[in-house]
């Protein structure tokens, strides 16, 4: 496999959403690593503060004792000089020699010194001044010397050492010769001995620090899992209750906070059984009557109708009110008839045991021959019926004669309601789905209407009469199918500006997908750019000669 740039950034940016995922989705991953950050947080500020203290201790010790230490050598090396008896100039270069010998010996190697002569020294005796290390000289910086020269009992100020760079500590005292004049006298004194005591230290905070952080980390992981372990296993049986299986049970253990959480959990699983058996039973026998009355009723009504259909082809010789009582007698039985198949029907749907015959077959077709069949009642209610498909094949798997009960239900709905006004059906598919939009022109729906227009027997104005003997259970039953076929069914609506209906069908086992096939609400003017217009074989009769 070829990586191009753009996958590799892609591989290479999918590993920290991966991450991020699992950090989101894992409670103790979370807290093991909020404490362990904040842990090490802490450890290295208090680190940092342990360090600086002693580091702070360590330096100010030494250098207090650099103080008294060369000020007691210096004051005893002053003494010597004020008692010598020298006045030549090779007497005085031999004293200022015994005399750095004298402090060296003194001093050890771990401190040099630096004798430098005075610039306001007017003396005409030039004495060589002598250095234990020629390097020493370059750490004397301007201002130390300026300190000296100014008379400062002593001055001192941190340096770093040539050649090891190490750090040191200069002490500058103000020196006189006899005869000679005025010197400079320091004191270079090396810090090694505290600086690698101070990173031994640092050395032991960082490994106990290391050492904390992973007793901490491993410390917090027991004890969130001790914790997280009861809420994975509520959450598997809350799922396992979700999925059905209502004897699922947690199991307690000991008398703590968490054993208290899995009796109640239990308690109330078991309260949800027994709720929901005695409503399962409930709706089972609701059902049950539904269907059983529906099935008793069939009996009386055929026996009806044999009456009603021998009065009604009698009904001319009758006088004009028995006539008139035999025609409302004969459609309120077919009203009747419609009405005990849909409670069938809708009994079979909440039972679940609705058969489906799934085939392939157009949309397009089916939404075709439903108009066709709708034109005649449309015109009686003046209003016109415009057929528009797009282009494409719109073949998906479906029961053909549900989704056709679906199709004459929008259908007869959007006739009833349209006002006169024209009816648009469109068909189109994706890759996904194939879809059909019914869209009216009349009275409309609210919002709050538009929720409801699915609801059995619910009718927006009940004070209006159906003109198209429906039953209240169509668009019921039409949400069922849609549903029954992995579909869906959806509605809007305004007032005055008419209703839309869009139902969705899946081509494939994939589902819908994310991007419908048709808006739920199309503008009028907006049809012919997306599908044509389809002429129905009823306009062609109408116009034929």
């Amino acid at each position: 496999m070829r990586l191009t740039p753009r996958s590799l950034w892609a591989n290479l940016a999918r590993g920290p959403r991966r991450v991020w995922r699992r950090f989101r989705g894992s409670l103790l991953l979370r807290v093991v690593a909020t404490t362990t950050i904040l842990g090490l947080g802490a450890v290295i500020v208090i680190g940092a503060l342990i360090s600086t203290q002693i580091r702070d201790g360590l330096v100010q010790t030494r250098v207090d004792r650099i103080l008294a230490e060369s000020a007691r050598d210096a004051a005893s090396a002053q003494e010597n000089v004020d008692a010598s008896t020298a006045e030549s100039s090779g007497d005085l270069q031999q004293l200022a020699y015994d005399l750095f010998d004298t402090l060296g010996t003194i001093g050890g190697n771990s401190r040099g010194l630096v004798l430098l002569r005075d610039p306001a020294n007017t003396s005409g005796v030039i004495l060589s001044t002598p250095v234990t290390d020629t390097g020493l000289v370059e750490v004397i910086t301007p201002e130390m010397r300026a300190a000296v020269q100014a008379g400062d009992p002593q001055s001192w100020q941190f340096v770093a050492l040539p050649d090891t760079g190490d750090p040191g500590v200069v002490v500058g005292v103000p020196f006189t010769i006899r005869v000679a004049g005025e010197y400079e006298l320091y004191f270079v004194y090396s810090l090694a001995d505290e600086q690698a005591t101070l990173l031994l230290i640092q050395r032991v905070l960082i490994v106990g620090a290391i050492a904390l952080m992973a007793l901490l980390g491993v410390l917090t992981f027991q004890v969130t899992r001790q914790t997280v372990r009861p809420v994975r296993h509520a959450a598997r049986v809350a799922s396992r209750l979700a999925e059905g299986i209502l004897s699922e049970r947690m199991t307690v253990r000991g008398q703590d906070e968490m054993a208290t959480l899995a009796r109640t959990f239990n308690e109330m699983a078991e309260s949800l059984q027994r709720q929901i058996t005695r409503m399962e039973e409930l709706s089972r026998l609701q059902r049950r009557f539904v269907s059983d009355v529906s099935h008793e009723l069939r009996t009386p009504l055929t026996t009806i109708r044999m009456a009603s259909d021998v009065l009604h082809d009698s009904r001319d010789g009758f006088a004009p009110e028995v006539a008139r009582s035999a025609e409302l007698l004969n459609t309120q039985i077919d009203r009747f008839e419609s009405l005990l198949s849909d409670l069938l029907e809708i009994s079979r749907i909440d039972a679940g045991a609705a058969q489906l015959e799934f085939d392939d077959m157009s949309l397009a077709d089916v939404v075709r021959d439903q108009v066709e069949a709708m034109v005649p009642p449309a015109r009686s209610q003046g209003v016109e019926l415009r057929l528009w498909v797009a282009k494409g094949d719109h073949v998906a798997s479906m029961d053909r004669p549900r989704v056709a009960r679906i199709v004459r239900n929008l259908l007869s709905n959007a006739i009833e309601h349209a006002q006169r006004h024209p009816v648009d059906v469109v068909v189109s598919s994706s890759k996904r789905a194939v879809a059909v939009v019914v869209r009216d022109y009349g009275i409309g729906l609210t919002p709050q209407q538009a929720q409801r227009v699915f609801d059995r027997f619910w009718r927006a104005d009940a004070a209006r009469a159906r003109t198209m003997g429906g039953t209240g259970l169509g668009l019921s039953i039409a949400r069922e199918d849609a549903q029954l076929h992995g579909g869906k069914l959806e509605a809007w609506g305004l007032p005055g500006k008419g209703a839309s209906f869009r139902l969705q069908l899946p081509r494939t086992s994939r589902g819908l997908g994310q991007h419908p096939p048709l808006p739920l609400v199309i503008a009028e003017l907006d049809y012919g750019t997306i599908a044509q217009r389809v002429p129905l074989d009823s306009d062609r009769r109408e116009v034929a000669p």
